[in-house]
Order: structure tokens, then sequence, then C-alpha cells
């Protein structure tokens, strides 16, 4: 009743803010931009062109994207070439929201939501990047036009990952990235690998694009992520700046402001070192808490600039030369934070930095192999099997994807699918912008890429992937009524992935729902002899276990 009130009182706020009336029929003046409207040439099935605008799909299935022009340019040669790419992820993302929300009376509220939540984005984006938005927007589908008009919807799904974890504290993004330079690399050069461990489901990860954008003012960039996206959540540019992102844990805001990946996005078009990386990041008004991790190999090293709505802080490891992320802050100003303390001590992010520290002690110079084995390493502490899709592990193997970075030699590794597993491509951006790549038509440096693992090869591999459909027929039976698991199913669902305490964990909440307290008690018990993923997760499995055994010993209870 209490969460039905807040959403009519949201509701009535969305008719009558002026602030939300003005933001609706907002879209920006872009008359100053020159425009010649893509007429794209289709190769082949996986190969368009416009002009020396290109988008082709690699042999390990990455899309590659190469764009240049102004803003508004930017945006229409973006749009034109991925423009079937872009709607088909639109239909997955809104698909996944569906989901969560799957009444017409909700989706109406959650739409009024959006435009109050929203109503002040636009006044927190540059203008240069509003014309971009608004050129992509025009190849965006009709089909979501009632959730809001094209260039509004377009800015909110480059919020979408800020409104994610900051709303419902989803934590979609459960990063890990690290930095290693002087002694801690094989070569002396600055070496970054990241994680992005961004899930909005399978096909949302299928299409990975790697784009690579000259734009008519700024610095020539490389960004990994997905069709219909300008903004920048792993990059790095032609000068060697590299950016990454990584959730921090974040209070509720009451408006959304500048979305993160627009920051980053900034950060690379503008910044050729540390120092203007920090003035760009320090300028914008964000409204989640984040870490970005920028290398630069001007300055030969990396620091993390932590930003949240209320506070700035930098993080330079001044007497070290190496540098680990995961999504809780370092630096001194978040020293006292509470909320940054209890997700130091409640959430899983502690465990994977003491994981990164074993595995740099392990491993003492990286080179761009051994990075890519770091973050596809899958054990828990000393080695312990966690179970596979543990968000304690460095790979949770829910990755959208993985990037290594070389910012001094101006190398980038991709991963392939599936998650970090599939072969890392290589990238000269040296070579990508220059008349190399016209000559050539080629973007990855092949001789360079590493190769896939071989866990991808696996049997356990195909049991986790097996795995992961019998947890969806798990969680159907524990929120429904009238679905029934057989114990054979259960027995098979538990070894598939034996080691992780999630299987035995759901088993007992499907037995206690069946009210078979004895089998539910066993299941809780062993779920607790694993390495259970966060502070909040152990107590619930306790919290089951005490209703179990209250039950066991009055059956009245």
């Amino acid at each position: 009743m209490r969460n039905r009130l807040v959403l009519y009182l949201i509701l009535i706020l969305n008719l009558i803010s002026c602030g939300v009336r003005k933001s609706i029929k907002y879209l920006p003046d872009v008359q100053e931009y020159s425009l010649e409207i893509p007429k794209v040439q289709k190769i082949n099935d996986s190969t368009f062109s416009f002009n020396e605008n290109y988008l082709t799909k690699n042999k390990q299935k990455l899309w590659e994207l190469y764009i240049k022009g102004n803003p508004l340019q930017l945006g229409y040669n973006n749009g034109a070439l991925t423009q079937s790419l872009m709607q088909k992820q639109e239909e997955i993302f809104f698909s996944k929201v569906e989901g969560f929300v799957p009444t017409k009376f909700k989706q109406n509220l959650l739409r009024g939501f959006l435009k109050w939540y929203n109503r002040k984005m636009y006044l927190n984006v540059r203008d240069d990047f509003q014309a971009e938005l608004y050129g992509l927007s025009q190849y965006s589908s009709n089909k979501y036009n009632f959730i809001a008009p094209k260039f509004r919807r377009t800015l909110y799904l480059h919020g979408a990952h800020d409104i994610g974890h900051a709303m419902q504290d989803l934590m979609m993004v459960g990063c890990t990235s690290l930095a290693v330079w002087n002694e801690n690399s094989e070569d002396g050069n600055l070496l970054i690998g990241r994680n992005f461990d961004f899930y909005v489901g399978d096909d949302f990860a299928k299409n990975k694009l790697v784009e690579f954008v000259e734009p008519e003012n700024g610095i020539p960039y490389l960004s990994v992520s997905w069709p219909g996206m300008i903004g920048v959540v792993s990059g790095m540019n032609k000068e060697g700046i590299s950016v990454t992102i990584n959730a921090g844990k974040s209070k509720i805001p009451m408006t959304a402001k500048t979305p993160i990946s627009l920051v980053t996005r900034e950060i690379l078009q503008y910044a050729k070192n540390i120092d203007e990386a920090i003035a760009i990041a320090r300028k914008r008004k964000v409204f989640v808490s984040e870490s970005i991790m920028v290398g630069s190999a001007n300055d030969k090293k990396a620091v993390i600039i932590e930003v949240s709505p209320k506070n700035f802080g930098v993080y330079d490891a001044v007497n070290s030369s190496r540098v680990f992320c995961t999504n809780h802050f370092q630096s001194d100003v978040y020293k006292d934070d509470k909320k940054n303390q209890k997700h130091i001590l409640e959430s899983h992010s502690e465990y994977r930095f003491e994981k990164l520290q074993e595995l740099l002690t392990q491993n003492k110079k990286l080179n761009p192999e051994k990075m890519a084995a770091v973050l596809r390493d899958k054990s828990g502490l000393k080695d312990e099997k966690i179970g596979y899709g543990n968000e304690k592990a460095i790979n949770q193997l829910l990755a959208h994807h993985a990037v290594i970075f070389s910012p001094e030699k101006k190398l980038v590794w991709v991963s392939s699918n599936p998650y970090q597993l599939g072969e890392f491509v290589c990238y000269d951006l040296n070579e990508i912008f220059s008349d190399k790549r016209l000559k050539n038509g080629k973007f990855a440096n092949s001789s360079l890429n590493i190769a896939k693992d071989s866990f991808s090869d696996s049997k356990e591999y195909q049991d986790y992937e097996e795995f992961k459909l019998a947890n969806e027929n798990f969680k159907i039976a524990t929120e429904g009524n009238d679905h029934f698991l057989t114990e054979d199913f259960i027995v098979h669902y538990q070894s598939l992935n034996p080691d992780y305490w999630l299987v035995y964990y759901q088993a007992g909440k499907y037995y206690f729902k069946q009210k078979k307290y004895s089998k539910a008690k066993i299941e809780f018990e062993k779920a607790l002899t694993k390495e259970v993923t966060t502070v909040p997760d152990k107590e619930s499995v306790k919290k089951y276990l005490e209703k179990t055994n209250k039950h066991l010993k009055n059956p009245k209870y």
C-alpha cells in the first residue's frame, strides 16, 4: 500500500511540475551543424559503409564501427550504420523492463516516474553530446514512443546504468579493474585490465560494439559497449588516456543529472593527461557514486577518480606501481564515509580486492596474456572453489566484456563472447586513426590476439550454462504457487554447480515453501558451508534456517 501511495505521489508530481513539462518538449538546437543524411551502402550481410564511415563484423563476432564528423553527423552516421542493431538492443532492454514491471498500470506509473526523475538530465549534458544523441535518436524504433519520444528516450538509456544501481541497488555492475606499471609489468609500461560485469541477459551481450570515433573537435578514441551508446564504459583515446567505470554504493538521488558514461566520454575526447581528466570529472554533477580508473601514457601511471553527488576524491598510489579497483572507495575523502565502510564489510567488493592482491603476488610481472588470465580467474581466495557465477570471483561469468589497455603502445585488447572467455582481439590506435586503416581496410592487429580460454570448451562450462537455465526454473518455483520440481531435477540442478552456495539456498527455499522442513534444513545448512556472496545473503540463509527450525520444533508455528 505504501509503495502504491509513493507511486501515486510521483505521478502527481509529474503532472504538476513545469520542469517536467519543459523537459518533455525539449529538443537540442542543432542548426549550427552541417549535415549530410547518410546513404548507407550494404556491402554484405555484416558490412556497411557511408563515405569513410564503416560497420563490419569480424570473425570473432565483434562489431567494429568507425565514424567521423561533427557532433550531429557523428550521431547520424552511428544511427544509420547500426540501426538494426540499435533497435534490437532497445527491444531487449525494454522487454527486460516489462519483465520487471509486468502490468500496464505499473508501466504507466513507471513512465510518469521517469519523466519526473529525468527532468533535469538534459540540463547536465553538454550541447555537443546532445546534438550527437539527437542524430542517433533519429534511427531509434517507433515501437517505444509510448515510453518517451526518441531523443528523450535515447537520453534516458544513457542513464540506465546509473538509475539501475542507484534506484534499486541492483548491482548489475560489480566490476573489477587493475593497473600495473614499472616493476609490476613485464616491459615496465603501464598495463590496465578490466571486467565490465554489467548483465542485462545473454541476448544483450551478443552484439558487442567496438567503436572508433574521430570527432571534429577533440581526440579520436576507442570505446567498447553496445549499439545505441555514445557514452563510454571502457575506452582509450589516441593520446593514451584510458577510462573504466566501477559502480560504488549510492544513496537514492532525487533527480538524474550527468550520466557517468558521458563524463568518461568527455574525458576521452578532451583529456591528454590525468590532471585534465580530473578537472573534467570535478566540474560535472553526477547522481551516483562511481570509481573512474584513468590510465595515462603521458603520466605513465593510473589513478582512480571517485565521484558521488556530494563528494569527490582521487586515489593516487603514490608509493606504488599498481592500483586495484573493485566497488568501494579508497581515497582519504571517503575514509569515514559510513555507506562506503558498510559496503566494504557487507559486499563482495573487498573479497575481490584481496583476490587481486593474491593474484599479483603469484604473478609478479604482468603482460597482456597474464592480465587476461587474471581477468578470467574463477577461483576464490587461496584458490578455493566457490562455485561458478559467484560474485566474489574476479570472473563472475556474466561480464559484458573485458578489455586490456596498453596506453603507451596505444594497443587495446577486447574480449569476444562468451563473457571474457573468447579470444581477445587486438587493436592498434596508431594505425586505426591513420591512413593505414584506410589502405588495408582492417581494424584488428590479429597477430597480437590473445587465445580463447580453454574453459569455454569444457564440460564445466556447459554445465554452468545449463545451470543458468535451471536457476530460472527455480526462481519461478520459489516465487509462484503452481510450479513443482521433481527430486531428480533438484539433484541434477545442484550437480551442475556443486560449489555454489545458491544451489542449496534455492533448494532450501523451495522445500520450505512446500513445507518439507526437514529437507529445507539440510539444504540451508549446506549453503552455509559454502562461500556465500554477501553478508545480507548469509543473513537471509540464517533467517530461513531459523524459521525452518522453529517449524520443526513446533509444527503449529
